[in-house]
């Protein structure tokens, strides 16, 4: 089965609501520019990308399920909202150069399209980032360790970024509190 099929799978057996955006998000979307173009890579059902849009932002939305994607635009089409999502493959076809002034993923990982988001940033832009850690407290989450982070990786995959926020407590304390099984990363281009 295909990576495309898996996730046309996912989405049509999903609710067909677009859900909560992702919490580096909406804990810090204060911090978002009132004006330009943003990106929601991997979008799926489309909550960052309409949080994004509903603070002013163009936005693109791209995923690689055309089911995950025809679910959003016909919720962009009954919001009015400014959307455009489109089925994009981002390991074959990588935003241009200096293209979006905010960046957003979560729960997606491929280290191979991390320097591609980072040109893909103009200068001042940002990345809100939001995935899994290997060191985990719970089974929420991929299975395979390769598809989540290694301690404090973010900050070397995107080290040439200033760093806003990051967010990482893996087993640290009373583990049963806080954001575990996660990493929350905001960084900005010079």
């Amino acid at each position: 089965m295909s990576v495309k099929e898996k996730w046309n799978d996912r989405y049509r057996s999903a609710d067909k609501e677009a859900g909560l955006a992702s919490l580096v998000l909406r804990e810090n979307n204060h911090l978002l520019p009132e004006k330009g173009m943003a990106l929601d890579l991997a979008c799926g059902r489309g909550a960052n990308a309409i949080m994004l849009a509903q603070h002013g932002l163009q936005v693109y939305a791209w995923d690689i399920s055309d089911v995950a994607i025809e679910g959003l635009q016909g919720y962009i089409e009954k919001q009015s909202l400014s959307i455009t999502a489109e089925v994009r493959d981002m390991e074959l076809q990588p935003p241009e150069e200096k293209q979006f002034d905010v960046i957003v993923v979560s729960y997606y990982l491929d280290r191979n399209i991390m320097s591609d988001l980072i040109r893909a940033l103009k200068p001042g832009g940002m990345i809100y980032y939001q995935t899994y850690s290997q060191e985990k407290v719970s089974q929420r989450g991929p299975a395979c360790s390769a598809f989540r982070l290694a301690r404090q990786e973010l900050l070397q995959i995107f080290s040439e970024l200033e760093i806003i926020v990051y967010r990482e407590e893996g087993t640290q304390g009373n583990a049963s509190k806080g954001m575990r099984d996660e990493v929350m990363f905001i960084g900005r281009k010079a």
